[in-house]
Order: structure tokens, then sequence, then C-alpha cells
């Protein structure tokens, strides 16, 4: 009759046990006497034999053998409960727990460092793990087959299965050697994108939005390089052998030797954000998470709303 046992119970035993005394475990436990002496009874009856011997008067009461080995057993399960209690209050806390995150390569690069170093000094306890592809379908599948707890990705407008936060809009860019102080570093329009040379990345989602993009502007792009590393693309540009267009994020803008002009017309930007799966609860750690990726990304959203008003 074991399945009759509660939590109680064995509270009720490990307290008594522990006291010596049925009063005082009554007021260690917060019970009256009466209430103790009945959950004791429930556990002899689950048993099926006496856990204590009482002698009567002030002496304390003793475990019997068949108190004692409940007693060990009782002892790893309260300790197990204390424990989950333990964790399920850092998991409500946000402060353990584990957040697996979907990731694009100019994502890893700009923003997710950055919010990586301030979960981790914020909260240690939470385990970071990360899954780049640069396959936006690839990053949804594993948000939604339970493999990511959230991911970076390109919005995909109407998709009711992911509750998505807007990040950013990122402008796509011109990106040009800057051979001497008087290179052009304003717009680049569609004549002149015609006229060079293209570098550009292999096949993706972004390099399809890319090529949409130029379409829609009258350009049909002809590729003399491509690449899956934007550093590789930027060190190409910088070498004089064409011309890319780039997500802005993508871009080190700091690199003296390339201008970033804006497209005139411009292309449609992509818009960043970072999504969840719709209806499936979200850990507090992983709310955390999101909550940072948005201050990170306040800068970045500055920037490419002064890159907008440039064209």
């Amino acid at each position: 009759m074991l399945q009759d046992l509660e939590i109680r119970h064995l509270a009720a035993l490990q307290a008594v046990a522990e006291e010596g005394s049925f009063g005082r475990a009554a007021t260690r436990l917060g019970f009256t006497q009466s209430a103790i002496s009945q959950q004791i009874a429930a556990l002899e009856r689950a048993v099926g034999a006496p856990v204590f011997d009482r002698p009567g008067g002030p002496k304390r009461v003793e475990l019997t053998p068949t108190g004692a080995v409940v007693l060990r057993h009782a002892d790893a399960i309260l300790g197990r409960i204390k424990v989950a209690a333990d964790d399920l209050e850092r998991l409500r806390a946000g402060s353990a727990g584990h957040v697996t995150v979907g990731t694009f390569q100019s994502v890893s690069v700009r923003i997710l460092p950055a919010v990586v170093k301030a979960m981790r000094a914020e909260r240690p306890g939470v385990e970071i793990r990360l899954h780049e592809s640069d396959e936006h379908e690839v990053l949804i599948d594993r948000l939604l087959a339970g493999a990511l707890d959230v991911t970076f990705l390109v919005q995909h407008t109407g998709d009711e299965r992911l509750a998505t936060t807007d990040l950013f809009l990122d402008p796509f860019v011109a990106v040009t050697a800057r051979t001497d102080p008087t290179s052009a570093t304003g717009p680049m329009g569609v004549d002149e994108l015609r006229a060079l040379p293209l570098i550009g990345e292999q096949p993706s989602s972004c390099q399809l939005l890319i090529d949409r993009g130029l379409a829609g502007i009258g350009v049909e792009p002809s590729y003399v390089f491509r690449s899956s590393d934007n550093s590789a693309l930027q060190a190409m540009v910088r070498s004089g052998l064409g011309c890319a267009v780039m997500p802005l994020l993508a871009v080190d803008t700091e690199d003296p030797e390339v201008a970033v002009r804006p497209i005139d017309p411009p292309i449609p930007p992509r818009p960043v954000g970072i999504a969840t799966v719709t209806g499936r609860t979200v850990a507090p750690a992983v709310e955390r998470f999101i909550e940072l990726t948005q201050q990170v990304s306040e800068p970045f959203r500055t920037l490419t709303q002064r890159m907008a008003a440039k064209g």
C-alpha cells in the first residue's frame, strides 16, 4: 500500500525522528500534535508495521527497524524535493536553466556577442547554447521542433506559428573600394550599379532577397565572386574586384578602405527580429535574453535609420 504514502507523511516521520517527540515535531511543522499522530498512523498503515516505539512519558520515541528503513528513503525523497524546489525557484527567477539560440552570420558578429556577454554577467547560472545557419527555414524548423528556445531571423510576415519581436530594419547597401579620399560616398544609382562587377553571397535566403531587390530596380546582377563569408566579400571589395550589395548588419562600417553607400532607389530592407513559438511557454531566462537583445539592438536601429536618411 505504499501508493498511499504522501509527502506530508514522510515529513512527519523525519520531524518526529529528529525531534524525538510528536509534540516538538508538531511545533516544528506548524501542526497540532494530533495531526502529526494521524499522519504517522497513516504512514504505518501504508507500510504495514509500526515505525516508532513509544515508551511514554518524557522518554524519546525511537525508530523501529521498519521506521529506520522508511526514514532512509524519506530523507532521500525529501532531499530531492528540496533540490527540485530550489531548481524551480531559480528557473522562475531566470537565474538557472538554459537558452538555446538560433542565429545567422551577421547577427553572430554584430549583435549576439554583446547579448551573450550581458546575459552571462547578469545570470551566470544560465547555460547558453548557439546554433548558426544562414538558411532561415532551417532555423524556423528547429525552433518549431523544440531544438531552439528562440531564434533570430529575417521575419516571415504572416507566419502565425511564430511570436516575433521586431528589432530593426536592416537596409541593403552598396560597398565599394575607397581608392582615394575623393571616392564617391553618396547614394549609388542604378546606372552606376549596372556598370560594376558584383560580389555576392552563395545562394542563400539573404542573397535571394538581394537578387529580388536588384531585379525590382532594374539591375540584372552578374557576379564575379561569391562567398558565404561576409568578411571575404568585404575583402574582395577592398581589393577592387567589384562592388558588393550587402545588408548593413553584415558590413564592417569601420573599415577605412571601403565606402558604404545607400542605393537609390533603395531595395526593400530586411526586417530582423527574434522569435519564439506562438503559444509555447517561454522560460524567464529566455524572456530576459529577448529583453537584452532589444537593448543591444537599439544603437543599430539608430544606425540604420541614419543610413536610410542618407538615401
